[in-house]
């Protein structure tokens, strides 16, 4: 709770720090690369039906073809990751902006939503907040 209440006594700072966050996501949108690799793509496969049809080789297409699958696939996994971070950013947010009260009592749902995990030290508890924000507690 201390952790929380610390991010609660430097709401503007942190969340500035949050909307800073929220634009280095926003910023890293790949749609642009995904349909360069579908243009690509497609360009591939007509080779690849051309190559097939003249029993040419066609080995190098195809592995090019698999190449841009697979990349394209990481690239739709990343941007899903950065979507969730995004809105656990925006719900970290709304409950700093909604929040006007020091919290009295631990809130076991509320811990489970802001915090991603507590790192245990012999000298302080590491704090790691969903949205990416640290906080170090000193024991």
């Amino acid at each position: 709770m201390k952790a929380i209440n610390e991010v609660l006594g430097s709401k503007n700072t942190f969340l500035a720090v949050l909307k800073e966050n929220i634009a280095a996501v926003i910023n890293e949108d790949n749609d642009q690369t995904i349909q360069e690799i579908e243009c690509r793509l497609n360009e591939l496969q007509q080779e690849l039906l051309q190559l097939v049809n003249a029993k040419a080789d066609y080995q190098k297409v195809a592995d090019e073809i698999y190449r841009l699958r697979e990349l394209k696939h990481n690239i739709l996994a990343e941007n899903a990751e950065r979507e969730g971070k995004r809105e656990r950013i925006e719900e970290m947010m709304k409950f700093m902006h909604d929040q006007s009260v020091e919290l009295q009592e631990y809130d076991g749902q509320l811990v489970r939503k802001l915090i991603e995990k507590i790192t245990v030290f012999d000298e302080k508890l590491t704090v790691e907040f969903k949205s990416g924000v640290e906080f170090d507690i000193q024991i």
